[in-house]
C-alpha cells in the first residue's frame, strides 16, 4: 500500500532551513555534508524503530513511550522544531519538561532503546559512511528526540493505536530497505543481511570500500 509521503521525507522537509543549519554549526560540518548525513540517519532511525515495532509487544512498548515521555514535547504540534533543537544545542528547558535533564543525554538513552546492543555499530557505520566520524553519535542523539516527538505528534494527529503505529513503521522500514541508498544499506547491514547476527566484513562489502578501513 502506498503512503502519501514517507515519514523520512516528511520529517526531512521539516528539518530544512534553520534546524539543519543549527545541527551543522554544532557539529562543525558544512550544510551539504549535514544534509547528506541527516538523509542517511533518518532512514536508519525510523527503519530500526520499524524493526522493533514489527512485534506486537515492541509496538505496544513504543506506543506507551510516545504517550508517556514524548506526548507533550511539542504541545503546539510539530512546528516548534527550532525550539526543541535549540534547547538541545544551547541549554534552555528540556523538551520533556523534566528539571535538570539533559536532552542530548535523553537522546543517548533513546538510541539505546532503538538500537540495543547495535548502537555503537550504528554510530560508527554512520560516521564512516558520511564522513562525520565520531560526531555521528552526537547527530543521532540530536535526531532521536526529534524523531520521537515527530512520531508522538503523528500518533496524536492520526488517532493511532499501537497496532496502526506498528504497521506504519513496518511499512516505513520496508520502504527504506527497498529504496536503498546509504541509510537503507546501513539499516540492512544492521539488521544483518547474511543472517549471522553480527555486522562483519561480509556485510560491509555491500556498503562500499570506505567501511573497510575500520576495525574488523
Amino acid at each position: 500500500m502506498n503512503q502519501q509521503q514517507s515519514l523520512v521525507s516528511d520529517l526531512m522537509a521539516q528539518l530544512q532551513g534553520a534546524p539543519m543549519q543549527q545541527m551543522a554549526q554544532q557539529l562543525g560540518a558544512n550544510s551539504q555534508q549535514m544534509q547528506s548525513a541527516v538523509e542517511t540517519a533518518l532512514p536508519l532511525l525510523l527503519g530500526a524503530l520499524g524493526n522493533n515495532a514489527a512485534k506486537p509487544q515492541g509496538a505496544a512498548d513504543l506506543f506507551g513511550a510516545l504517550q508517556r515521555d514524548h506526548g507533550s514535547t511539542m504541545p503546539q504540534g510539530f512546528g516548534d522544531l527550532g525550539g526543541l533543537l535549540g534547547s538541545m544545542l544551547g541549554g534552555g528547558q528540556s523538551p520533556a519538561g523534566s528539571a535538570g535533564s539533559n536532552p542530548l543525554g535523553d537522546g543517548a538513552a533513546i538510541l539505546g532503546h532503538i538500537f540495543g546492543g547495535n548502537r555503537q555499530t550504528a554510530e560508527s557505520g554512520l560516521g564512516q559512511a558520511t564522513g562525520l566520524g565520531n560526531n555521528a553519535g552526537q547527530l543521532l542523539a540530536m535526531l532521536a528526540p526529534i524523531v520521537m516527538a515527530f512520531l508522538a505528534n503523528r500518533v496524536k494527529a492520526g488517532g493511532m493505536d499501537a497496532s496502526s503505529l506498528g504497521k506504519t513503521l513496518e511499512q516505513e522500514r520496508t520502504q527504506v530497505q527497498q529504496q536503498g541508498g546509504l541509510g537503507g544499506d546501513l539499516l540492512g547491514s544492521l539488521l544483518d543481511q547474511n543472517g549471522d547476527g553480527k555486522l562483519d566484513v561480509g556485510d560491509l562489502f555491500k556498503l562500499g570500500g570506505s567501511f573497510l578501513s575500520g576495525r574488523r
